[in-house]
């Protein structure tokens, strides 16, 4: 008899971050000496008759509320059935981005893991276990930090020099965005080390114009960047208007980070709106969902790359051969990166986490294999439900 999930409980917990605060347009976090912000995420844990569980930790609380709707159809069922669940849940948030799909979805894989004593990259079919990282900065700062073009150029530097292969530039946001600057910013580190390091940027969607996000894509030209992604106030999702900004400018386009549902990321590579496309286990229904944007991708000959840090990105990594870089986001060089204080085995994705060639490894444990403190998590926590 296959194994019946009895239990599910979620806690949504927070913890500080200290010299750090919002960003003076009310969005993002930046380096702000003095000050402390508190971030949200929240743990999964799946209980089931056979005593095995699944866990995972992430997400926010959107996804939380979204998981609320579909976590009581979990219960009874066999956890191993993911597919068949993938695709109820994805009904069942039909009206909605699906981002509560994650979370759980990661714990399931987690607990087939556990089921058959596996790393999760080993039950999606291992291509390598270690691969390059590439730093990817906070964004820009007006307080001692990421505050100037040399200040970045210096930074990627730093990276060079402790190995990193790839740096990733994210700008200043908000009221104090200056699109020349960004501009400075480019060729200061390009001039600096792009003989030596791939180099990529991210305006997060922080430029507010066509004809900004031509200036800029223009000077990633002219620094021979490898690749521009989310530039402009489209919001990462206008198959259109990313065609057409690529028919002007040599660097790639990256997109999809933001263009949620599988159906309309495959339009993105069909209708050749994107050179790279994006996956996210956490944003994009777990890693059922990501694997599926892998094979996607592969199919049209692309490369996918995977967003942010994780155990599941390094999981999914590991099973994917069109990938090139891990992504150490986010860094910075008087502040650590914002993973969780959650895990007792050591494992982190800080900007010393890379080896001396700027790699880094999947885990080998079975499932996820991390191990969370859950008695921090409870702790911390500051809402809970319990399904059964």
């Amino acid at each position: 008899m296959p194994p019946r999930i009895t239990k599910i409980e979620s806690i949504e917990f927070s913890y500080p971050l200290e010299d750090r605060a919002i960003y003076p347009d009310g969005f993002s976090i930046a380096y702000q000496p003095g000050e402390t912000t508190q971030r949200h995420l929240f743990g999964i844990r799946v209980h089931t008759d056979a005593g095995v569980t699944g866990e995972y930790v992430g997400g926010n609380s959107p996804g939380m509320a979204e998981l609320n709707m579909i976590a009581d159809y979990l219960i009874g069922k066999n956890p191993l059935a993911r597919e068949k669940h993938w695709s109820a849940m994805k009904r069942a948030l039909r009206k909605y981005d699906r981002m509560g799909i994650g979370p759980i979805d990661i714990a399931l894989w987690d607990l087939l893991g556990n089921y058959r004593d596996a790393p999760i990259h080993e039950l999606l079919g291992t291509y390598r276990t270690r691969f390059p990282a590439y730093a990817s900065t906070y964004g820009g700062d007006r307080n001692g930090g990421l505050d100037s073009p040399s200040a970045y150029a210096d930074f990627a530097e730093e990276c060079l020099e402790l190995g990193y292969q790839g740096f990733k530039i994210h700008v200043w946001g908000g009221a104090w965005r200056d699109t020349d600057e960004v501009v400075d910013v480019v060729h200061a580190v390009g001039e600096r080390v792009g003989d030596e390091m791939d180099l990529m940027l991210d305006p997060a969607c922080q430029l507010e114009t066509f004809n900004e996000a031509l200036r800029v894509g223009r000077a990633c030209d002219e620094q021979g960047f490898v690749w521009y992604e989310d530039p402009y106030r489209d919001g990462g999702v206008s198959q259109h208007g990313h065609r057409k900004l690529g028919k002007f400018l040599e660097t790639p386009i990256l997109q999809t980070e933001h263009v949620r549902g599988l159906e309309p990321f495959t339009d993105f590579a069909a209708t050749e709106s994107t050179d790279y496309l994006r996956a996210d286990p956490e944003y994009d229904g777990g890693i059922t969902g990501a694997m599926k944007r892998a094979r996607i991708a592969e199919g049209f000959g692309l490369d996918v790359e995977f967003h942010a840090p994780g155990p599941a990105q390094r999981h999914c990594i590991a099973a994917t051969r069109n990938t090139n870089y891990y992504e150490m986001a986010l860094v910075h060089p008087e502040v650590p990166n914002t993973t969780p204080p959650v895990y007792t085995d050591g494992y982190d994705d800080q900007l010393e986490t890379i080896d001396s060639e700027g790699c880094v490894e999947v885990q080998e444990g079975s499932g996820l294999g991390v191990d969370y403190d859950w008695a921090y998590i409870e702790d911390n926590q500051t809402g809970r439900r319990v399904y059964e």
